[in-house]
C-alpha cells in the first residue's frame, strides 16, 4: 500500500452527483495522469453521471486530454464490465463510475484518484413488516477508509471526500451494521436448528441479531411446517435444510413433487437465486427491454421461460443480447440448477416435469410462499392478507401492464424503494391458500366477493 492524501470539502455538498462530476473534471484538467474511481450508490446515478460527463467533455473539445468513461455495476453486461480493466491509452485518462462493487470485490490497476460521494445503498430488514428496504445511507468510517485505500494500490494517490472532516469524525458510524442485524434470518435459523442448536434466543452470537427478527423467523418456519410447536425441526424441516435456499423456496421445491413439476420449479428457484439481476435495462432501450419480458402467467413463469428458451437456443449469446438478458446471470442459474438436481436426488425426490400446464407450478410456489399473499381490494389496490398493508406490483413485473390485474397474488419478497413493492409476483386462486395452508388461512379470510366487479387496470405501481 502506498500513502493516500485525503482531501475533504470545506462545507457540506448539497448535490453529491454534481460535485462528483465537477471534481472529475478538475482532476482531469489540473492533476498529473492517473485514472479516477468514483463511488456512486447505483445504476441510475452512474448512468446520469456518464451522460453529464459526456456532454461536458464534448463541450471542452480538444482543449483537454481524452477522458474514457467506464461504468461498472452488477447488472452491466460482462463485455462492458471488461472495459474497466483494459489498459488506459497513453496520454489519456480513464474514469471508472462504480457502485461499492469496487470497494472490496475487485481491484482496478492504475487508479490514482478516488472520489468518495459518502453514500451507499444498504439493505435493511424490518421484522415487523417482513419488508426489505434498499435505501441510500451514509457510509461508515470503515467503508470510507476502504474506498480511500483504492487510490494507493499501485502508487501514491489522492482521495477526494465530498463531505467535511467534521462530518467524517462526528456523523459517520465507525463500522457498518453487521448483515446479521439487518436481514431476514429464516435461513440462518433453519441451518442452526439442523445443526442441533435449539435455544437461539440465548445463543452467543458474535453480533447478536434483534430478538424480534429471530422470533419472526421462528414463526415463519413454524407456519411453513419446518418446526413443530416445541420449536423442534420436523421431518419436512430436515428435508428443507438440505437445500441452500431460502426456506420458502425450499418448501416450494419440495411441494413441486406432489404437483408433478419438480423440473420447472427447480428452474424457477435457480433463476430467483440470481437476485433480480436477470434482465439488463439500458436507458436508451428501456421500452424494448420491458416489452421483451411482458406476459400474463406471472414473473416466476417468465423466469422459467427465459431459462428454457436459452437452453433451447443452445445457450446462445446472441439470444441474450436480443432479449436484454444477462448471460452471466443465466450461467449462474445453470450452475445453481445443477446443484439443486444433485440435492433433489439426495433427498430422493422424483424429478417430475409438466411443461404444458402452468397451474401446478403456481400451486407449488403458493405452497412455499403462502406467507407472502396479497389481495386486490374493492378500490383496486393490493393489501397483504394478514397485515392489510398496502403494497404495489413492482414496475419491472410482467403483470404491470395487464388489462386486468389478478385478484390474488403471492410475491417472492417485499422491497421498499420509493413505495412498498412486491417483487416477482405470480397469480394464484384464493382456494389454494386454505388447501395448502389450512393452519394459516381460514376459509373466511380468503372468501372472494365474486359478485363484485373489479376495476380494470388497477393495482399497478406508479
Amino acid at each position: 500500500m502506498y500513502p493516500v492524501d485525503v482531501v475533504y470539502t470545506k462545507a457540506p455538498e448539497a448535490d453529491y452527483l454534481d460535485a462528483a462530476i465537477v471534481t472529475v473534471l478538475q482532476i482531469h484538467i489540473t492533476q498529473p495522469l492517473g485514472d479516477i474511481l468514483v463511488f456512486f450508490t447505483g445504476q441510475e446515478e452512474i448512468e446520469a453521471a456518464e451522460e453529464i460527463l459526456l456532454q461536458r467533455t464534448r463541450g471542452l473539445g480538444t482543449r483537454i486530454r481524452e477522458l474514457l468513461i467506464r461504468p461498472i455495476y452488477a447488472t452491466l453486461p460482462s463485455e462492458r464490465q471488461a472495459q474497466v480493466f483494459e489498459p488506459t491509452p497513453e496520454n489519456a485518462r480513464k474514469v471508472v463510475l462504480s457502485t461499492n462493487i469496487a470497494e472490496t470485490s475487485l481491484t482496478i490497476a492504475g487508479i490514482c484518484y478516488v472520489i468518495d460521494t459518502g453514500f451507499c445503498k444498504q439493505t435493511n430488514y424490518n421484522a415487523q413488516t417482513g419488508m426489505e428496504s434498499l435505501l441510500v445511507a451514509p457510509v461508515s468510517q470503515a467503508m470510507a477508509n476502504q474506498r480511500a485505500g483504492r487510490a494507493g494500490r499501485t502508487a501514491p494517490g489522492k482521495c477526494f471526500r465530498l463531505y467535511t472532516a467534521w462530518s467524517y469524525k462526528n456523523e459517520l458510524d465507525e463500522n457498518t451494521v453487521p448483515e446479521i442485524q439487518r436481514t431476514n434470518l429464516a435461513s440462518v435459523v433453519l441451518l442452526m436448528k439442523s445443526l442441533g442448536i435449539n435455544d437461539l434466543l440465548h445463543f452467543d452470537f458474535m453480533d447478536p441479531p434483534p430478538e424480534k427478527a429471530l422470533i419472526r423467523s421462528l414463526e415463519q418456519l413454524y407456519a411453513l411446517g419446518a418446526l413443530n410447536g416445541l420449536g423442534e425441526l420436523t421431518k419436512l424441516g430436515r428435508r428443507m435444510a438440505e437445500f441452500p435456499l431460502d426456506p420458502m423456496m425450499s418448501k416450494a421445491l419440495l411441494a413441486s413433487e406432489k404437483f408433478g413439476c419438480v423440473e420447472e420449479v427447480m428452474t424457477v428457484c435457480a433463476m430467483l437465486s440470481v437476485n433480480n439481476s436477470i434482465f439488463y435495462r439500458p436507458k436508451d432501450k428501456a421500452v424494448h427491454a420491458d416489452n421483451a419480458r411482458r406476459g400474463g402467467g406471472g414473473d416466476h413463469i417468465t423466469l422459467m421461460n427465459v431459462y428454457n428458451q436459452w437452453v433451447e437456443t443452445n445457450y446462445s449469446t446472441q439470444w441474450t443480447y436480443e432479449n436484454f438478458v444477462i448471460m452471466r446471470s443465466l450461467k449462474t442459474a445453470r450452475d445453481v440448477r445443477e446443484q439443486l438436481e444433485g440435492l433433489c436426488d439426495r433427498v430422493e425426490m422424483e424429478r417430475t416435469s409438466n411443461r404444458s400446464d402452468h397451474e401446478p407450478i403456481r400451486k407449488a410456489i403458493c405452497a412455499g410462499y403462502f406467507y407472502n399473499t396479497a389481495k386486490l381490494d374493492s378500490c383496486g389496490h393490493y393489501k397483504t392478507v394478514k397485515k392489510a398493508q398496502s403494497v404495489h406490483i413492482h414496475p419491472s413485473s410482467c403483470l404491470i401492464k395487464l388489462e386486468e390485474v389478478p385478484r390474488w397474488v403471492v410475491y417472492h419478497e417485499l422491497a421498499f424503494t420509493t413505495k412498498e413493492y412486491m417483487r416477482n409476483v405470480v397469480p394464484i386462486k384464493s382456494e389454494w391458500l386454505v388447501e395448502l395452508a389450512p393452519h394459516y388461512y381460514k376459509t373466511k379470510e380468503v372468501e372472494d366477493a365474486r359478485t363484485k366487479k373489479m376495476p380494470k387496470a388497477v393495482g399497478r405501481a406508479g
